[in-house]
């Protein structure tokens, strides 16, 4: 932010900082946002928030991009988040702006995303009155915030600024708000800018294991015979990756991971379970619960035992995990280590709570079973994972359901060896990038696959939206991804149905120069919902068909005339034989791209646990 007077150093006892020139609102919040670190953010400009947008052109830190759409933004800002570990920062003006943004902002409450939204506002007069561009931001996403704030006091924007940071990036993260009036942004002020900020009741750096909870928790990992360790996004939110790895190292307790916390632990690794639940790894699940198989008469027989103590750390129990909660691992101890204290007890009861910064805990744990070490190793609980794991591996096979569809007689006259299904592309995909990409998803079964064949060892490689379940999440928060990571290939894996809600972000990246990539998984309808008609709807199609219903042999819509039409480089495959030449055609270009590849929507994604079931439940096989 350009500055035309001199500031001032000001230390007092009630406060440190740095009084400010002279400047109007709008120019006190840049300053603020520069003053945070904060080098990017995703802004749509509107009659309330155009004074940030002026403010904004003057500030040689800040590279403002500007989405084609306020959800696009809001995406993006996560994806950058998601990447960086950083507040994502987007903005957007009031009204029909604002509203805009709500679908993102509940998106990074459910997966714990920490993001600034920042929103302009009508003039402090006309608040309540039904003004033009007038919502009750400040009120309407009050369930679905961390905390937010509304300005009514010029004074405050360094302040408010600085607290927002500091509660989205602290403790379990989460989005703030921060809803400025017009008038606010027009008022001229010299203010202080802090050094800190003090926030009543607010203290999670204050949250940390007990030394008795810590040695309990040994204590129970040495009487164990088969422990489990189930990590979440809390592992990769804390940086506790390797606190966890060096735990692993030392105990030789496998571990399992939902989608969130993909990564925290390498998936190659021979102790990595995958990760869980609904579609996660029929081994995961056994290992949790036990192994079930169905007798003459189709009644589910316990065939071998799970885990005796599940470590759960930095997990919330989602219900696509634990399917009906009170069988997940039933006759398991548990222990639930989180930071959030709402979140003890909630979903499932634990033997041992502790509410505690997870990295903390790891790291003691890690220290205390290094320097007494355990009594025995895990050998045979070991080996009974690795039977499960050569029992029941991820794996597809052209079915005979593909064979007789529609997709074969339309597109491929019967050719069994050129029909492309879509954990091919992944697992190719996840071939030509040695496992180093950065993979960002819509929503629906192109997501779970992409879980399923792409591989991560490091954390914050699996961008998804998991909690909220947001369609139209992946191509936007590749942008983001992108640009926090231009030394990675980045790649939204999206299914057509997702990938077309958000389409016009490929202006943004045409114009922004980011090449971020789109790998569509064109099936021409709404996969996952497909899947559920098949299995308990009789399939029964509930307006589930993308297509044109009068001429079903065309692909529609074309997806490489609209990516052309942005001046986007696109191409279309149907055969397997021209998909992996595609696949590095586009790895090798430097702008963005969108492969459009053609797959059967016969092919249901398995494992599959249906909502409400249990692993007794669970399909497994191919």
């Amino acid at each position: 932010m350009s500055e035309t007077t001199e500031t001032k150093t000001v230390t007092s006892t009630k406060a440190k900082g740095e009084i400010g020139p002279s400047m109007i609102g709008s120019e006190i919040l840049v300053s603020a946002l520069e003053r945070e670190g904060v080098d990017t953010i995703f802004a749509y400009p509107g009659g309330a928030s155009m004074e940030f947008h002026q403010a904004l052109t003057r500030s040689e830190q800040i590279r403002t991009i500007l989405p084609r759409h306020e959800q696009g933004g809001v995406f993006a800002a996560e994806g950058y988040a998601r990447a960086t570990g950083k507040a994502g920062v987007c903005m957007a003006t009031s009204g029909p702006g604002a509203t805009n943004l709500v679908t993102g902002i509940a998106d990074a409450y459910m997966d714990s995303i920490p993001l600034v939204a920042i929103t302009g506002q009508v003039p402090q007069a006309m608040i309540g009155k039904g003004g033009f561009q007038e919502t009750d931001f400040f009120g309407m996403t009050l369930p679905v915030v961390k905390h937010s704030y509304l300005v009514t006091d010029v004074n405050e924007i360094p302040a408010v600024v600085k607290q927002a940071f500091k509660i989205a990036t602290s403790g379990r993260p989460g989005p703030v708000v921060v809803d400025v009036p017009k008038n606010i942004q027009q008022t001229r002020a010299q203010v202080l800018f802090p050094d800190e900020v003090d926030i009543a009741g607010f203290d999670p750096e204050g949250l940390k294991a007990s030394e008795l909870e810590l040695n309990e928790i040994v204590g129970l990992i040495e009487k164990s015979e088969r422990p489990l360790l189930y990590v979440g996004g809390g592992i990769i939110s804390a940086d506790a990756s390797d606190a966890l790895r060096r735990l692993v190292a030392a105990t030789g307790i496998p571990v399992t991971s939902t989608i969130m916390g993909v990564g925290a632990f390498p998936e190659t690794h021979e102790l990595s379970l995958r990760w869980l639940g609904m579609h996660g790894s029929a081994y995961a699940n056994w290992a949790v619960s036990g192994e079930f198989e169905k007798d003459a008469e189709g009644n589910s027989i316990k065939v071998a035992e799970g885990a005796d103590l599940l470590l759960a750390f930095g997990v919330r129990f989602d219900d696509r995990v634990t399917g009906k909660v009170e069988k997940f691992c039933e006759h398991g101890t548990i222990v639930h280590i989180d930071i959030d204290p709402s979140e003890i007890n909630k979903n499932r009861k634990v033997a041992l709570p502790v509410v505690s910064e997870i990295r903390y805990a790891l790291e003691q744990l890690a220290d205390m079973v290094s320097e007494r070490p355990l009594p025995k190793k895990f050998t045979a609980w070991q080996k009974q994972i690795a039977e499960w794991k050569t029992k029941a591996p991820f794996g597809y096979r052209v079915t005979d359901e593909v064979l007789k569809s529609q997709h074969m007689k339309d597109h491929l006259d019967g050719s069994e060896d050129e029909v492309i299904l879509p954990q091919m592309v992944i697992e190719m995909l996840y071939e030509l990038t040695g496992g180093e990409a950065i993979l960002t998803t819509g929503v629906g079964q192109h997501q779970m696959w992409a879980g399923q064949y792409y591989l991560s060892d490091n954390p914050r490689q699996l961008i998804t939206s998991a909690g909220l379940g947001a369609m139209g999440f992946g191509y936007p928060a590749a942008l983001g991804a992108k640009v926090a990571r231009p030394d990675k290939q980045v790649i939204d894996i999206d299914g057509d149905g997702s990938f077309l809600m958000n389409v016009q972000e490929l202006a943004t990246a045409r114009i922004e120069k980011i090449a971020a990539k789109a790998i569509i998984l064109n099936n021409q309808h709404l996969g996952m919902v497909v899947q559920w008609e098949d299995r308990f709807y009789a399939g029964n199609r509930g307006h589930t068909y993308l297509g044109d219903p009068d001429d079903m042999k065309q692909i529609y819509p074309d997806y490489v005339t609209m990516a052309k039409g942005f001046d986007v480089p696109a191409e279309r495959v149907i055969y397997r034989r021209d998909l992996r030449a595609a696949l590095q055609r586009m790895l090798d270009s430097d702008k963005p791209y969108v492969l459009d590849v053609i797959v059967p929507y016969t092919e249901h994604v398995l494992p599959f646990i249906p909502a409400g079931k249990t692993v007794a439940d669970m399909i497994w096989k191919v």
